[in-house]
């Protein structure tokens, strides 16, 4: 009894600061932007990876000079009657802010112009698991895009920024236009500051209150039009992956040897009058010796 005494007397310190800090947590959060939007409660914030991100993201931004509205979780109708969803909009007198929020962890690669981007996760013994996810980069592009068409309005500065956990590590990112940042939430602010100083001044608070005014709407949805918006992404996310398991079978049976069964990987010639071209060699070479031309693009 004496032992369980003492192990409650070490116990509950830590317990009881531990409640009382997330007691000043949520009291914290029912007083932001993102709770009166949102309606969200903070325990589901706290066990929702995305709508957290969402969450750390605005706070990266409070901090911020200037005017500025925020707008959550805003639904845009698209021409064909769907809608796309935008995690962060944020109207601040240098410009309008777009954000994708992505709570990743794990190394990121992707370029700006290749349709997935991968990311890398440790799983033990050296081992790594890959996946893929779509550019978030054609994603914040596609949000831009009907944004504008919204307001009915292509002159507006908008700026795209594509902001990763401070979980991940953006390995190989490679951008070839200044029109998009990607970035860790920990680097937000300061770029953001950035932009605002090179930026100045573009837009008067009456125009970021008439900008609100019109989307503020967007984000008060009802639920029967979120899981329409949720069912629309499934649908599409399953085709996608039909028409990619699809080709990725039919590659697979374009890439298997005929003689030994082994996969077919491209080389290159290194020596003589055909250095430099690729062709299809069998991994189990040189036991099998099996080799394809690969037609050059210009003979189709």
């Amino acid at each position: 009894m004496e032992t369980l005494l003492i192990l409650l007397l070490f116990l509950l310190p830590p317990l009881i600061v531990a409640i009382f800090i997330g007691i000043i947590r949520k009291k914290q959060y029912e007083k932001t932007d993102y709770y009166r939007q949102t309606h969200l409660s903070y325990i589901s914030v706290l066990h929702d990876k995305g709508r957290l991100g969402e969450y750390y993201t605005y706070k990266c931004l409070t901090a911020l000079n200037g005017y500025a509205r925020y707008l959550f979780n805003l639904y845009i109708p698209k021409g064909n009657g769907e809608t796309t969803e935008l995690d962060i909009v944020l109207l601040h007198e240098s410009g309008i802010y777009v954000f994708e929020s992505k709570n990743y962890s794990g190394w990121i690669f992707g370029t700006e112009s290749q349709s997935y981007w991968t990311q890398t996760l440790p799983v033990g013994r050296k081992r790594t698991q890959k996946s893929r996810f779509y550019n978030p980069i054609l994603q914040n592009k596609g949000h831009i895009k009907w944004l504008q068409t919204f307001l009915h309005n292509q002159q507006l500065p908008f700026f795209s920024y594509i902001v990763f956990s401070d979980r991940c590590t953006l390995k190989s990112i490679t951008l070839t236009s200044d029109n998009h940042k990607v970035v860790n939430r920990y680097n937000l602010f300061a770029m953001i500051q950035q932009n605002v100083a090179k930026s100045g001044t573009q837009l008067s608070t009456e125009q970021i209150d008439e900008l609100f005014a019109s989307l503020y709407p967007l984000t008060q949805i009802n639920e029967a039009q979120k899981t329409a918006h949720i069912n629309n992404i499934n649908q599409i996310t399953h085709l996608a992956s039909r028409s990619v398991s699809s080709a990725a079978e039919r590659q697979s049976i374009e890439e298997t040897c005929p003689r030994c069964g082994g996969k077919l990987v491209v080389r290159v010639v290194s020596k003589g009058d055909r250095k430099g071209t690729r062709f299809l060699g069998c991994s189990n070479y040189p036991q099998c010796k099996y080799i394809k031309s690969i037609p050059d693009k210009h003979d189709k």
